[in-house]
């Protein structure tokens, strides 16, 4: 009898609490991070320091995932679970192999360092879910993954680089809005699927494409992250005036915490600067795969209040893009087809920084 030969697929984001129990927890492991929270600080400081500020967070976060309406938790995970299982049909149905999808996160659960989670290689493959390099997302996870098995994952053949140059995510992108401003899109699979008005004419609209912002003390120490989100909003913006877009579209950046200086212009100071000029406004996550807290509800609440609030003559959030199958085979193409002939350093390319194991310093 012939079997099919078996390969694991993880896709790996950062991950969100499930229940209001797992809040502290996730910031915990959020905050702990080197790679997230870098501050010039000894660890016997920046760790106590971290935990701190998890705790002392927690109550206030508690009250926003209250308000969410997804029982006191975020719905990251289980939206990309939705995902996983999705995909793992994909390379079931289009490959002779017997694929079993699996979702890790790097803060909160299921953490990437459980036992469950096995080392990178051609038979187990690690895909993280931001088309955007960067130290405190790309960097973290092949940190998290070298502490673990004790070597950098990349040029194992089992890691799926990120894809912000790539003209086809640059297409199946445009389309993804093309199709949400069309009305093509099966509204049941979105969630808090977002209204448009009939009135609304997309191709002269200005639309922002904001994107999660990360202290410039990271981009000083060479992360290409801002270079990155260019790079995938060049390209967009270019395949929707093949489209018929003709309106403006605008970078900012979101979700800043704590007094350190982050990458701008941020997404408030951009909403309300347009908001002021009566323009109609649309808001796409750039940077995110899944809807959770920050699209649901920094743009698609604090943000339309403050447009309407200012004088935009209208507000649209476009969703993130969820199960969308031309996104989610994309990712099959690339998991099929996963680069085992990379020869260089990307890590210190795009991040500035090679880590201890790299397999080509």
């Amino acid at each position: 009898m012939n079997h099919k030969p078996e390969k694991t697929l993880i896709l790996v984001n950062l991950g969100g609490p499930r229940n209001t129990e797992e809040i502290e927890v996730f910031l915990t492991d959020l905050f702990t991070d080197p790679f997230v929270f870098d501050l010039p600080l000894p660890e016997f400081l920046r760790l106590p320091l971290a935990r701190f500020i998890a705790k002392k967070r927690s109550p206030k976060v508690k009250r926003i995932y209250e308000s969410m309406g997804f029982g006191g938790g975020s719905p990251l995970v289980s939206e990309t679970e939705k995902q996983a299982k999705t995909i793992e049909r994909i390379l079931n149905l289009k490959t002779n192999i017997n694929w079993t999808v699996k979702v890790a996160m790097t803060c909160g659960f299921p953490h990437i360092r459980d036992n469950e989670f096995g080392k990178p290689s051609p038979d187990t493959i690690y895909l993280p879910l931001y088309p955007q390099y960067s130290r405190s997302t790309v960097l973290s996870t092949l940190n998290h993954l070298e502490k673990k098995f004790k070597e950098c994952p990349v040029g194992s053949g089992g890691y799926v680089p990120s894809f912000a140059s790539d003209p086809k995510f640059h297409q199946i992108s445009a389309r993804f809005i093309f199709e949400f401003f069309s009305g093509v899109l099966k509204s049941d699979e979105f969630l808090h699927f977002p209204n448009v008005s009939p009135t609304l004419d997309w191709k002269e609209i200005d639309i922002v494409f904001s994107a999660h912002g990360v202290p410039l003390r990271l981009i000083r120490k060479g992360d290409r992250y801002m270079q990155e989100i260019e790079s995938s909003v060049k390209g967009i913006k270019e395949e929707l005036r093949l489209l018929g877009f003709k309106g403006k579209t605008h970078i900012s950046y979101q979700s800043k915490v704590g007094p350190a200086k982050w990458t701008e212009p941020s997404s408030l100071q951009m909403i309300e600067s347009l908001a002021k000029e009566g323009k109609q406004i649309a808001v796409y996550p750039i940077s995110f795969v899944s809807d959770h807290l920050e699209t649901l509800e920094e743009i698609g609440e604090q943000f339309k209040d403050l447009a309407l609030e200012k004088g935009a003559k209208s507000f649209t959030r476009i969703p993130a893009f969820g199960v969308y199958p031309p996104f989610i085979e994309y990712l099959a193409e690339k998991v099929v087809d996963v680069d085992k002939s990379i020869h260089h350093c990307f890590c210190k390319e795009m991040g500035g920084e090679s880590l201890t194991t790299c397999r080509f310093k």
